[in-house]
């Protein structure tokens, strides 16, 4: 849980909705094929099942400074990797921005694999 002090009282967000609010915003962006599981029970439920997680690829933790998100994914043959980083970048520290009102510090973005 990511908790944050507000005038009105204690907020409490969990990691798993940033990270499905995150993986909604990622998977429409321009070049992103999908998400590639990183964490052990998202491969077993990926190997299961032929649904679409959309928090599969991502990992966000807190720490004083703020939030720092990581996310794997794969891309389109033939689109410009950086691009599509910063893109994603961008995107990312938005959504969490307007949603959540918390300061996203890193974003690191892996390419695990290219599809054509």
């Amino acid at each position: 849980m990511i908790a944050y002090d507000t005038r009105l009282g204690k907020v409490e967000i969990s990691e798993e909705y940033l990270a499905k609010l995150i993986g909604h915003e990622v998977t429409s962006c321009f070049g992103v094929v999908g998400m590639v599981p990183t964490k052990g029970k998202q491969k077993i439920y990926n190997r299961f099942s032929k649904s679409d997680l959309a928090d599969k690829g991502i990992k966000v933790t807190a720490n004083g400074e703020g939030l720092s998100v990581e996310i794997h994914i794969i891309v389109t043959y033939g689109i410009n990797i950086n691009a599509i980083a910063v893109s994603i970048t961008e995107k990312v520290k938005h959504i969490v921005m307007d949603n959540t009102g918390l300061d996203v510090k890193k974003v690191t973005v892996k390419i695990d694999g290219i599809k054509e």
